[in-house]
């Protein structure tokens, strides 16, 4: 059943000064909130590999952020902000950054009403000979809703990947109240990003340093990944009052049979680096009873988890998919999710998460809130009191999962 959540009960006070604007000097220098059984204590965020169980398996998601934030100027001088959310032609992601001439991407338009079906030119006030030279234009094809569809095309012949590094900018989330800078190029990235694609980067990775990885190594903790695009979703806060009129967008994900294959075998704990890699890894167990019982494995919808009863282990699950992909002779795969996890999910596979602070009434929140048995105030209300730093370039915490 479909629960009955309103989200105004997933509010707190926020203070702006509380929000990080900008990364520390050091991404691990930050402080580390652990909860368990209950119990709220303070740490720094090197300490996180002492606190692990150790022979656990833990999982981060290696997307990488693009720069998909474009600005144009219509001939009136009018500027129109175009935000690249999902390709969709070509449809896939590798695809999309090799093409040489033109593309169609779903966008979220600034000033859509200002962009009167005329072909924009990139807004270039410095005159940037590289910017000149990839003459990029986008002519608006359909108005879908809140999203567009909008067409680029450009003239020197680089792959879709460089006009972005070069006329592009990295979206930074609009509650940093100021526009990209340098710094955010190297920070708002983690270190093992590896696959281009997301619109926001997963941010519980950004604390990670070399020495804090080589540390989990050391306590024989099983370092895997997956890769879930992040969208731009995860940005907005809950508009509607109940949490059952909001609807999620589909975020894709790819996992490798290798992954499937290491995750039926686990013994440990599973450790979730951010809530991202909790939606592809709770995801992959409703994939996978799809599998079961329709023969193929398909996309998870936002309130699949919530209208029946599962009885499948996850073992079962896990090995449906590893079985089709073997039958297939396919090496990974590559669906999507609009998972909603929210007071009374019941998790299948994330034992410990770790994970910054997140918005009020954000669909984050309400997962935190699942994964604590609903004791998140107790947690951030510590938070709040012991001067930690919040949202995307905020301080980490380590929840274990209430039973």
């Amino acid at each position: 059943m479909i629960p009955e959540i309103h989200i105004e009960e997933y509010n707190y006070p926020l203070p702006d000064e509380r929000i990080a604007k900008y990364p520390l000097a050091t991404r691990d220098s930050s402080k580390l909130l652990k909860y368990q059984d209950g119990n709220v204590t303070d740490h720094k965020f090197t300490s996180l590999p002492e606190i692990l169980e150790e022979g656990s398996m833990m999982v981060f998601n290696d997307t990488k952020v693009v720069p998909a934030r474009l600005h144009f100027q219509r001939s009136t001088g009018a500027h129109i902000e175009i935000f690249c959310l999902e390709p969709v032609l070509p449809e896939e992601y590798v695809s999309m950054f090799a093409v040489t001439d033109r593309c169609r991407w779903k966008c979220i338009v600034g000033n859509v009403k200002r962009w009167k079906n005329d072909t924009l030119h990139l807004y270039n006030p410095d005159s940037d000979a590289l910017v000149t030279e990839m003459g990029l234009k986008a002519d608006l094809i359909e108005r879908q809703g809140e999203t567009s569809i909008v067409e680029f095309t450009w003239d020197d012949g680089a792959p879709f990947s460089r006009v972005l590094e070069v006329c592009g900018s990295i979206p930074i989330p609009p509650y940093l109240n100021r526009g990209t800078e340098d710094i955010d190029l190297e920070r708002y990235q983690t270190l093992y990003a590896r696959f281009r694609g997301s619109v926001a980067a997963p941010t519980a990775g950004l604390h990670f340093t070399e020495n804090v990885l080589e540390a989990i190594r050391q306590k024989n903790i099983d370092i895997q990944t997956v890769c879930l695009h992040v969208g731009a979703g995860t940005f907005l806060p809950v508009k509607s009052s109940l949490v059952s009129e909001h609807t999620m967008h589909r975020e894709p994900f790819v996992v490798t049979l290798d992954f499937l294959k290491k995750l039926v075998e686990k013994q440990g704990k599973l450790i979730a680096v951010g809530t991202t890699s909790v939606r592809t890894l709770e995801s992959i167990y409703y994939i996978g009873v799809k599998c079961i019982e329709t023969g193929r494995p398909a996309d998870v919808d936002q309130w699949d988890p919530y209208t029946r009863t599962y009885g499948y282990t996850v073992q079962e699950a896990v090995q449906a998919l590893i079985s089709f992909l073997e039958a297939n002779s396919l090496k990974e795969l590559q669906l999507g999710t609009r998972i909603i996890i929210v007071p009374g999910y019941e998790f299948k596979v994330v034992d410990v998460l770790v994970t910054n602070f997140h918005q009020p009434q954000s669909t984050l929140l309400l997962l935190i809130s699942a994964f604590v048995k609903g004791d998140w105030k107790k947690i951030y209300n510590f938070a709040l009191d012991n001067e930690f730093r919040f949202l995307s370039y905020g301080d980490s915490s380590v929840l274990f999962r209430s039973k």
